[in-house]
């Protein structure tokens, strides 16, 4: 079983791009690459398609209604296939919407280009993809000939899900949240890993039903890649843990519902989508219809120059890698769970070349938001070069960072942050 690693996917620029450029279903190995292979070894695989695919359907209930046409790619093509589908989806200034965010909440280096990177990363990463907008499947030429069924069973779960349940669809339904539409791509990743894995599991005369511990343990086995991926190992913190999240949280959230409704499962979670990352995470709160507060942001009184540049939602995913990157681990898997709802909006002057980040959280209780409070002092701190506090009560902070002032407040359970406001 550890001859063949988990199948991998990277966010493209942050939770909300991912849906919007339709990348699909594609997977991404920990494992050395291998030459080329020939073309009647290439053919030879693709003939394993319907034979793969009636397993599949043995095992999760979906139906294959229409043939999956398969071909194998070389990584060029992958990187000119990335390039071509950002261009078609998403303009500059919504590239820059969304970069500007990430560097905002100090997730991302200020001289990061957030756009050329992930492509770079997703191209390095890449074994293989199926297309949901033109239903087709592609495993790129270098992928190892020993993790190439595995990865043909990743994607073929994922053709199943789409004839059965329109992927497309499923996740244009979830962009009204930038949280909620990451669970449905952990939904979507995390089905696609399961199916994978369990299809290994019976070809070695087992299965991951009733075995939570091996599904944990293959949940976690690219979680090195041995210095083979440097594009990825130097990539900052936030997309390294996005990168595995839909894959090895979504497996486990698929697991617990196989767990509760059996094959029912994988209709299940398409028929009734979590809504957060937050269900991804703790599938007693999917199961109990815990849905994420809408905190209020604060108001600045900004002047009539400002103009909404772009607004969205964190969930407790973002919130965990935020305060791991600048409190520490032990803050972060303590405190994050205690998340209930959070909003950000960025405003922008440009005549006076200014953007203002306005930013709420709600926490489960007072007392956690207090503990987040100090918490975000740390993350002040660290993500500027430059700190001056200009008044601290047990109700807020004020001061100026790196981009101009800040006030940081604390009201029962909810926390509030505008930086960037003008000297």
């Amino acid at each position: 079983m550890a001859r063949w690693a988990l199948s991998l996917r990277l966010t493209i620029l942050r939770k909300r791009f991912l849906a919007r450029f339709g990348l699909a279903a594609m997977a991404f190995l920990a494992a050395a690459a291998s030459p080329a292979q020939t073309r009647s070894a290439q053919e030879s695989l693709c003939a394993e398609v319907p034979e793969i695919s009636r397993k599949l359907t043995e095992i999760s209930g979906l139906k294959l209604k229409h043939p999956v046409p398969c071909r194998f790619i070389s990584k060029n093509e992958v990187s000119q296939f990335l390039k071509k589908r950002v261009s078609e989806t998403a303009s500059p200034a919504e590239i820059r919407a969304e970069e500007l965010t990430l560097k905002k909440f100090g997730l991302l280096p200020p001289d990061y280009d957030l756009a050329k990177n992930t492509i770079d990363l997703l191209t390095e990463q890449a074994a293989a993809f199926y297309d949901y907008d033109r239903k087709k499947l592609f495993i790129t030429e270098t992928t190892p000939s020993e993790t190439q069924e595995p990865v043909l069973a990743h994607e073929l779960s994922h053709a199943l899900a789409d004839q059965d349940f329109d992927l497309a669809r499923y996740i244009r339904k979830g962009r009204q949240s930038d949280d909620g539409s990451t669970a449905r791509l952990a939904v979507m990743e995390g089905q696609a890993t399961w199916l994978m894995s369990e299809y290994e599991a019976r070809r070695n005369g087992t299965s991951l039903k009733d075995n939570r511990e091996m599904a944990a343990m293959m949940s976690t086995l690219a979680d090195s890649s041995s210095g083979q991926y440097p594009v990825f190992e130097n990539a900052p913190l936030y997309l390294r843990e996005t990168l595995v999240f839909p894959y090895t949280k979504g497996m486990l959230f698929q697991q617990a519902v196989v767990e509760r409704d059996g094959q029912a499962a994988f209709a299940e979670v398409f028929r009734k989508a979590p809504v957060s990352t937050q269900q991804i995470l703790h599938p007693e709160r999917y199961f109990s219809g815990v849905e994420p507060t809408d905190p209020q942001l604060p108001d600045p009184h900004l002047g009539r120059g400002y103009k909404s540049l772009i607004g969205g939602s964190l969930g407790e995913l973002e919130h965990g890698i935020l305060l791991r990157q600048y409190a520490g681990k032990e803050t972060a898997d303590e405190l994050a769970p205690h998340w209930r709802g959070s909003n950000f909006e960025l405003r922008e002057d440009k005549k006076a070349g200014r953007v203002v980040l306005l930013y709420a959280v709600e926490w489960d209780s007072a007392d956690a938001a207090r503990r987040y409070f100090e918490a975000y002092g740390e993350v002040l701190r660290k993500k500027w070069k430059k700190l001056d506090i200009a008044s601290r009560t047990e109700a807020g902070v004020t001061g100026s960072g790196d981009d101009g002032r800040f006030e940081v407040r604390c009201d029962g359970k909810l926390v509030t942050s505008v930086e960037g406001l003008a000297p």
